[in-house]
């Protein structure tokens, strides 16, 4: 990064301060300002119900009209096949594709407004995960260190700046990243402008394979805990002769390795990811499925004391119906994501953990009002539903309203960025105050967007 004048410095470092009351929050090079600001005092009020989040995130956009906004009295070939069906809450309607959730909706509060202008999947998967537009609207694109960072990748630096000691990583994504396809891969799910000492641990395994094993977990065989600590030893011993290079690169990669170290040899780190400990009718109620178990781990985690984690209902855009949407969700998406989805709910409130638990239910946007002529749905942005949980929200009601086609939000319209905000809030962390720093040296809030109140 260029060197920029001394009074421009000072300019920046006296905004950095101000807005986000960090100590210490100097120009520098991106990585150090962001690492000191990681290491400033801790801002989560205490008294924040929410102390974890479980995001499921729907790759390829689910139709909002025939799961959470049922349009009955639309033309056909708007309102589609699927009838709607009463629920716990009076007024509240859902399809009746997803009966199970009926008698929950007293903890949702079902997001019907939400709306962006990005309809490529990658583009549309970053306005949602990270609250902001990616520069240009496309699916041909990749994660870069300019990135702005994912609301996932957001609490994890959080949490580490708040003292996060877990060998465990503070954010997990399973069991694959966001994608188009796997050569393209959704920008800000990563560290981004914050370092790649904040990527998420991405389990690029299936939960749901018989010998599921997460990578790297556990040590080499044949090559005792003893035998490592003697290696890690020997290996601070020739670095005592070497000097590092003075970069946050340099520094990144001396963090990775301790925490890829920490978590090789750890046992609960092992033991949160072991779901064959888990009953079998635990996991029969989650589903045999990678979804089900995706889900089952996403408590186990939570459980243990990580803050996020992202269960990816895919693999890639696999919800991405141009063709043949009703069979698709009646036969293939949405009974594995019904009953994830339904146990997952059930279980953290029979456990005590809902009320400290948000769990966040969204995808890159949603689905064209009208059929194609293929009887499937296109991408659509303009409106579509996220559906929130646990974690002190405020369920059983239905926030903003589309139009009778499902089209446009005709009330309380709602963007991804004020989603985020409120979970912010949810979490005890003010999403304006709280800043970090972009690669420019920009101090940049959590959320640009506006709390919804009626939720928290």
């Amino acid at each position: 990064m260029p060197t920029s004048p001394p009074e421009l410095a000072s300019r920046r470092r006296i905004l950095a301060t101000l807005a986000g009351g960090a100590t210490g929050s100097l120009l520098g090079s991106q990585g150090s300002s962001n690492r000191l600001l990681a290491e400033s005092a801790p801002l989560r009020r205490p008294a924040a119900k929410a102390k974890s989040l479980i995001l499921i995130f729907n790759g390829g956009a689910p139709s909002h009209i025939d799961l959470w906004d049922p349009k009955p009295n639309a033309a056909s070939n708007i309102r589609g096949s699927f009838a709607p069906i009463s629920t716990a809450v009076p007024g509240l309607q859902i399809s009746e594709l997803i009966p199970r959730l009926a008698p929950l909706t007293d903890r949702l509060a079902v997001v019907r407004s939400v709306h962006h202008q990005q309809s490529s999947h990658n583009s549309g998967m970053y306005w949602s995960t990270v609250g902001r537009p990616y520069r240009i609207d496309s699916t041909l694109i990749n994660p870069s260190p300019t990135d702005y960072p994912s609301l996932g990748t957001l609490l994890g630096w959080l949490a580490q700046r708040d003292g996060y000691q877990l060998p465990l990583p503070p954010y997990v994504i399973t069991p694959r990243p966001h994608c188009d396809s796997f050569l393209y891969l959704t920008p800000g799910q990563y560290g981004g402008c914050l370092g790649n000492r904040y990527d998420p641990f991405v389990l690029n395994a299936d939960p749901a394979e018989k010998n599921f094993r997460v990578r790297d977990l556990g040590l080499v065989e044949g090559v005792p805990e003893p035998r490592v600590a003697d290696r890690r030893a020997l290996l601070g011993q020739l670095e005592q002769h070497n000097r590092l290079i003075a970069a946050p690169a340099a520094q990144d990669l001396e963090t990775n390795r301790a925490k890829a170290m920490d978590l090789m040899t750890s046992t609960s780190g092992a033991s949160a990811f072991n779901l064959a400990a888990e009953p079998d009718a635990v996991r029969d109620r989650y589903g045999r499925h990678s979804w089900g178990q995706s889900h089952l781990l996403a408590r186990r985690l939570i459980e243990s004391g990580v803050k996020v984690v992202t269960t990816v209902n895919g693999p890639s855009i696999t919800w991405d119906t141009h063709k043949d949407n009703e069979n698709q969700l009646k036969k293939r998406l949405v009974p594995p994501m019904e009953q994830a989805y339904a146990a997952l709910l059930e279980d953290l409130a029979e456990r005590g953990l809902l009320d400290s638990t948000l769990v966040v239910w969204m995808g890159d946007f949603g689905r064209t009002p009208i059929i194609n002529a293929d009887a499937g749905r296109d991408h659509w942005p303009h409106c579509y539903t996220m559906v929130l949980a646990g974690g002190g929200i405020r369920g059983g009601q239905v926030i903003g309203e589309s139009d009778k086609t499902g089209g446009y939000p005709i009330a309380r319209p709602v963007t991804p960025a004020d989603i985020h905000a409120t979970l912010f809030h949810a979490l005890g962390y003010d999403p304006h105050a709280i800043t970090y720093l972009t690669t420019d040296g920009r101090p940049t809030p959590l959320s640009e967007g506006e709390i919804l109140r009626e939720l928290v």
